[in-house]
């Protein structure tokens, strides 16, 4: 796994910058386009979650190298109050913003592997994956 580089989130141009910034990994990485709007969709929901419920995080972004496989990484952290109930979260149509509610179950659906851990007044950190094909 090789670093490629971190996005703070803090304004929702942050969102923007982490999105670019994924689909330019991607596209270096040879995912193709519809692969590439998966990729940036996710990053777009995870980032602007941490703009909307915990105020600041970060993206970070890696590409992977992993028995002769290559994919992409996206670590969403932040210090936020944490989610209090994950398995409410991750079902279709919850929503505590007003919105549409495909948030993380949508991000998981997206991506090939997701993984999430949450500690209430501490923070969340969201891992997810997607291979190239």
């Amino acid at each position: 796994m090789e670093n490629e580089s971190c996005v703070k989130i803090i304004t929702e141009w942050d969102i923007v910058a982490a999105r670019q910034l994924g689909r330019n990994v991607a596209k270096e990485l040879g995912f193709g386009s519809v692969d590439q709007a998966r990729i940036t969709t996710a990053i777009s929901e995870l980032a602007r979650n941490i703009y909307l419920y915990a105020g600041t995080g970060e993206i970070e972004i890696d590409r992977m190298y992993e028995l002769g496989r290559c994919g992409l990484k996206v670590i969403a952290s932040d210090k936020g109050p944490g989610i209090h109930d994950i398995r409410k979260v991750m079902e279709d149509g919850f929503t505590t913003s007003g919105g549409l509610g495909a948030g993380l179950p949508g991000v998981k659906r997206l991506m090939d592997e997701f993984s999430i851990t949450s500690t209430v007044g501490e923070g969340t950190s969201i891992q997810v994956v997607k291979w190239l094909r």
